[in-house]
């Protein structure tokens, strides 16, 4: 298991790299950070001393060594147009996003998993069709609009949630339902397949003949096994959610990363965006580690794999 887990956590780590490369190298050419922090007024002689002055007049590979070395000690430079330490932003909107993103993924499973097993259990019946026409909806409709349908129907009709802002836990209700309800369909789909596939083994009937009783069949043997997909797609699912959250965050007006990440890009605000696309990135990166450690934990043959 040990060596398993140093395996991954290596290729991990290159990823890491290889994103901060790209993200860094895409932003330097999608525009000039100079200009940009110079302001829209500037003359050339003031973008050229704010580019010697910050360093942009150096080969890219040297910024990039440079700006990566401050990285890993949690220095992302300064915000052009807040003036503030990107790092203490990043601090401030972070944690907005990382609850948006559990209760989005928390609604998900929830849902879906149930929905997945009753259908597995009740193959071609008016519950499996149930089910995969939830899954279908879900698929069919953008998050945003389901999101603006929510609005519309909780926030300005019935006056149930509120529709803005993160004063309570109230406000994370609708944006989590969004978020997470797009996510469903794919998650309910790998369960009920994995159950279908798991349901019809031999172990399965061998346990059945023992005389178990039918709920420790499907939850202590079937489940558990058809589960273990579900937990790498489960990790890809909350990665998509953490970076895709930009459009909910800001129908929503929710301060977070995607809100932030919105408005960075609108002020061409280089440090802030590279900072938030790595921050994301590196999230997603552990969690599929984690994904592959918990896979490895409850399936032993993985880990010779």
């Amino acid at each position: 298991m040990l060596f398993y887990a140093l395996k991954r956590f290596g290729v991990a780590i290159l990823v890491a790299v290889a994103v901060s490369i790209v993200t860094f190298s895409l932003l330097r050419f999608s525009g000039d950070p100079a200009a940009a922090m110079a302001g829209e007024s500037a003359t050339e002689e003031d973008i050229e001393y704010v580019r010697k002055h910050y360093g942009l007049d150096r080969p890219l590979p040297v910024q990039y060594a440079d700006w990566a070395v401050k990285a890993m000690q949690g220095d992302f430079g300064e915000s052009i147009y807040l003036k503030r330490a990107v790092s203490g932003i990043l601090a401030d909107r972070a944690p907005t996003t990382m609850i948006l993103g559990a209760l989005s993924l928390s609604f998900a499973l929830i849902l879906a998993i149930p929905l997945g097993v009753l259908a597995a259990m009740f193959p071609n019946t008016l519950v499996d069709r149930v089910a995969l026409g939830i899954a279908v909806i879900g698929q069919a409709l953008p998050s945003f609009f389901f999101a603006l349908i929510m609005i519309i129907v909780f926030g300005v009709w019935l006056r149930w949630l509120p529709i803005s802002g993160h004063a309570s836990w109230l406000n994370f209700i609708m944006p989590s339902i969004a978020l997470g309800y797009y996510a469903t369909p794919a998650i309910m789909r790998l369960t009920r397949a994995g159950m279908m596939d798991v349901m019809s083994s031999d172990y399965i009937r061998t346990a059945r003949a023992k005389g178990l009783k039918p709920r420790v069949v499907l939850f202590k043997h079937a489940l558990r096994n058809a589960i273990i997909p579900v937990v790498s797609l489960s990790a890809v699912q909350l990665g998509f959610m953490l970076g895709g959250s930009i459009v909910i965050e800001t129908i929503f007006s929710l301060n977070g990363l995607g809100n932030l990440a919105w408005q960075s890009i609108q002020r061409s605000d280089f440090e802030v965006m590279q900072a938030i696309v790595l921050t994301i990135a590196s999230f997603y990166i552990l969690l599929t580690f984690l994904a592959d450690l918990l896979n490895a934990f409850l399936d032993p043959r993985i880990r010779v794999s």
